[in-house]
């Protein structure tokens, strides 16, 4: 697969349409993206939102894990 850029708005704080309620969350998320976009991962809304849950603190490394193996973050 080629490399596609994902859309990022900082003044609106969202990436690829998915809200973050703060710069320091979506940065993070941002960078967790682009590092697993150099593996081959393909971001996808669902795919944002788990990650961002998961830089909040609202999903543990075991659920992140749990979501990755049964490829909730595919649209």
């Amino acid at each position: 697969m080629a490399y596609a850029p994902i859309t990022i708005n900082r003044s609106a704080l969202t990436i690829m349409g998915v809200p973050f309620p703060d710069m320091e969350t979506l940065e993070s998320t941002a960078e967790a993206i682009g590092s697993n976009m150099f593996e081959g991962f393909q971001p996808t809304k669902k795919g944002i939102e788990i990650i961002r849950d998961y830089c909040l603190g609202k999903l543990s490394f075991a659920q992140l894990a749990a979501a990755a193996k049964e490829k909730l973050y595919a649209e």
